[in-house]
């Protein structure tokens, strides 16, 4: 993205993932070409304060649950709201009027995809698990699992190892 926007004459003060602060106003002709270097990269750009926004939410939700190992110290809305610093029911209500599903149901999701990796990948046992991704129970875990796959953590644990042991055969 620094390449692009060097080549465009455009001076920036930070590039981070997914955001970019330009110095001088861009005119639509470089809008444009940024647009599309950004597409040939396999990128979007979004110029719309609502959208960029809804990407920061999802952004520091995926970074917290799937890259993040410290436990919160304040609620998630706190925490989300002090962070974009926007108001938590104005946040919550975008998202949810965006995405047709609210910030609550889209960090369970998320949750239970990190899980779902711990399981296959990881050593750990369900309670080690339940620990790490602050669970307040192995209970609480596997019912909110079993609610979102249709499987319990153990089935699907099962699953996974008979699938890569018949890999394993051929």
């Amino acid at each position: 993205m620094k390449d692009e926007l060097t080549k465009l004459g455009l001076h920036y003060t930070s590039v981070e993932l997914g955001e970019a602060d330009i110095m001088e106003t861009i005119s639509p002709e470089q809008q444009a070409q940024f647009k599309e270097a950004l597409v040939r990269s396999g990128l979007e750009l979004m110029d719309d304060k609502k959208s960029v926004l809804i990407q920061k939410i999802k952004n520091v939700i995926v970074e917290l649950i799937h890259y993040t190992d410290e436990p919160l110290t304040v609620n998630f809305s706190v925490f989300l709201s002090a962070k974009l610093d926007y108001d938590y029911t104005y946040l919550a209500n975008l998202f949810s009027e965006v995405q047709g599903i609210t910030i609550e149901k889209f960090i369970i999701t998320h949750k239970i995809e990190r899980v779902k990796e711990l399981l296959v990948y990881n050593e750990l046992t369900l309670t080690e698990i339940a620990y790490l991704m602050h669970y307040s129970s192995v209970a609480h875990l596997s019912a909110q699992f079993k609610k979102v796959t249709g499987l319990t953590p153990s089935h699907f644990k099962q699953l996974k190892e008979k699938r890569r042991s018949m890999l394993e055969d051929l």
